[in-house]
């Protein structure tokens, strides 16, 4: 049986190709060794998702030249007999961050949180393009939508009117902010820790262009696990010198996203959504139901 990678490049010189099954993706993974001993990373998705896959990957090789710990992009193209379209690129062997960091202490799990925030500085370097549409014309449609699917979905969240208020009432913020290229879905479970230690980033397929601070609507997944590396990660990214600013429009990026949540988990079933109802009570109270919007999780100093 003719295997449906066999005819990319050098394909007759993998060893070993293994399902990988972490993640959301719905892209399919695997991990490849050569014959020569080299590690490697294959994406595949059909065929009808080619120009979204040339753009996930065209992204990727924006990053070419930062120092930052990540598979790097190596071919794209299209393989068994046209259905499909995939992406190679380099293997970086770590556990995942989620279940390592908090065996650590306390201060390495601050300076991994440090590392993260330099290596989402360093990817916020690059800007978008000059066709993007203003971000609050398309980031205030998102909050609309976002509001109407909660209001809609028929779950509750108590205290869901007062997200709704402070949402509503800082909108404002929205206006002339600038627009950079983006992982998407930036949070620890998207990074690996190596056994050297080292933090590495995975999983770019979200990568998108918007405000950079939006970035920090899913640090919930990273603050429930570890304050210190929540902290961190903000203290790395902005070299120590916080605005004020920064912590009400990422309160309004978290705020937006709960409401989101709830509605998005429904088509993963009950577990999710009461998962996902269960961290967005735990936001409202560090906000004291938005009375509030620098978290309680976060750390002023180290």
């Amino acid at each position: 049986m003719i295997s449906f990678y066999s005819d990319i490049p050098d394909a007759s010189t993998w060893e070993v190709v293994e399902p990988v099954h972490k993640g959301w993706s719905k892209d399919k993974k695997y991990y490849i060794k050569t014959i020569g001993g080299r590690e490697l990373l294959l994406r595949t998705a059909d065929i009808s998702l080619y120009d979204q896959k040339k753009r996930e990957y065209e992204g990727i090789l924006q990053l070419e030249h930062k120092d930052i710990l990540m598979s790097r992009p190596l071919q794209f193209g299209v393989c068994n007999g046209g259905q499909t379209v995939y992406s190679l690129l380099t293997w970086i062997e770590g556990e995942d961050a989620e279940k390592i960091i908090p065996s650590l202490s306390t201060e390495e799990q601050y300076q991994l949180g440090v590392t993260a925030g330099q290596f989402l500085r360093s990817m916020h370097q690059i800007p978008a393009g000059d066709d993007q549409a203003p971000w609050a014309d398309y980031y205030n449609r998102k909050i609309d939508k976002y509001i109407t699917n909660y209001k809609t979905c028929g779950i509750v969240l108590k205290g869901a009117d007062k997200v709704i208020q402070f949402v509503e009432a800082n909108r404002y913020l929205l206006d002339g902010r600038p627009q950079s290229f983006q992982h998407g879905d930036y949070h620890v479970g998207n990074m690996i820790v190596k056994k050297s230690g080292e933090l590495g980033i995975i999983d770019f397929n979200r990568f998108d262009y918007g405000d950079p601070w939006e970035e920090f609507n899913r640090i919930t997944f990273c603050a429930m696990m570890s304050a210190e590396f929540a902290s961190g990660r903000i203290h790395g990214y902005f070299n120590n010198g916080v605005p004020d600013l920064f912590f009400r429009m990422m309160a309004l990026y978290i705020a937006s996203n709960q409401l989101s949540s709830i509605h998005w988990a429904i088509s993963f079933g009950e577990e999710e959504v009461a998962n996902m109802l269960s961290r967005a009570e735990n936001v409202l109270e560090w906000y004291d139901d938005f009375q509030t919007y620098i978290p309680k999780w976060y750390l002023a100093s180290r």
